[in-house]
């Protein structure tokens, strides 16, 4: 139907979205392809353009949304946002913070999880950002969503007042916001952290132990590797995602309940004096230095 997004992909696997119109036409290397050949049309489509060219044309996969849609900021991709909706265990109904909603890819995959009678908080900084977020949102569900609602400013001056049993941190100092979070989530509400570097990591990881009401952080990165299978022509595809970042896991206590300790010591050193972050409380504290000794003048 006219309006309606779909992608068309070539013979070499290319896709292309391309938004139905009435009188519209897509142009390619081989011809132009008339929208009126598309509308009205089920899907799985084959179209041949007018050099000859044919087209495979479905409405698009939210994976394929995901990764085309205009962006102003890098988006959490499909991977790591399949991971964060099973590990964080995103249900039917659940309220949900989200901070640091850039382009909007992960908003769209949590509330169609979520489902309209749950609530999705987002939270970003830059009005650019969240406007763009709000339009591809928009086009994907084709109307403004009625679970979701953008906030403008920094999380830990503008945080509602609302219990939250969800929260996702994808932003450079997640650090900063671990108590303003761990206020509002719910026990055993799960806290996911998406940062891009292992410095980032660490930092995180320090201050959710540091806070002591959050279970022992579980860190993972995740990777996806294509396949080639023809015959006997079985290897891995050239295509691969790798490293897009790390995500960090945490469970909220109940009041009052501070995390066990942890079991093992850690590597000598990992807390040593070129160590800046916060040091957890079985960890002893660094030693006070030493004056050197004042030496006499020599007499002599």
């Amino acid at each position: 139907m006219a309006d309606e997004r779909i992608t068309l992909s070539d013979a070499k696997g290319r896709r292309h979205s391309v938004r139905l119109r009435e009188e519209g036409v897509f142009h390619t290397t081989k011809g132009g392809i008339p929208h009126a050949d598309l509308l009205g049309q089920p899907e799985g489509t084959v179209v041949t353009s007018v050099g000859g060219a044919e087209f495979l044309a479905f409405r698009p996969l939210m994976h394929d949304f995901m990764v085309s849609m205009p962006r102003e900021a890098a988006v959490i991709y499909p991977k790591d946002a399949a991971h964060i909706l099973m590990q964080a265990d995103i249900f039917l109904g659940a309220r949900v913070l989200e901070a640091g909603v850039g382009s909007g890819a992960l908003s769209i995959a949590l509330l169609r999880m979520i489902g309209a009678g749950g609530h999705l908080y987002s939270y970003e900084r830059r009005e650019e950002f969240a406007a763009v977020a709000r339009t591809n949102v928009e086009n994907f569900y084709g109307a403004p969503h009625p679970a979701w609602e953008v906030r403008l400013g920094d999380l830990v001056e503008t945080i509602g007042p609302e219990e939250i049993d969800r929260a996702i941190l994808d932003m450079l100092a997640p650090w900063e916001c671990v108590t303003a979070v761990a206020e509002r989530l719910v026990p055993g509400g799960v806290l996911t952290c998406y940062v891009a570097t292992a410095t980032q990591l660490g930092r995180t990881v320090e201050t959710l132990r540091t806070h002591g009401g959050f279970t022992e952080p579980e860190s993972r990165e995740y990777s996806a590797r294509d396949w080639h299978a023809e015959g006997l022509a079985i290897r891995p595809g050239h295509s691969t995602s790798g490293h897009t970042g790390f995500l960090i896991f945490a469970r909220r206590l109940a009041p009052g309940v501070t995390a066990p300790r942890k079991r093992r010591r850690p590597a000598p050193g990992a807390y040593g004096p070129d160590y800046h972050g916060p040091r957890p409380p079985w960890v002893d504290p660094l030693p006070e230095p030493v004056a050197a000794p004042e030496v006499e003048p020599d007499a002599g």
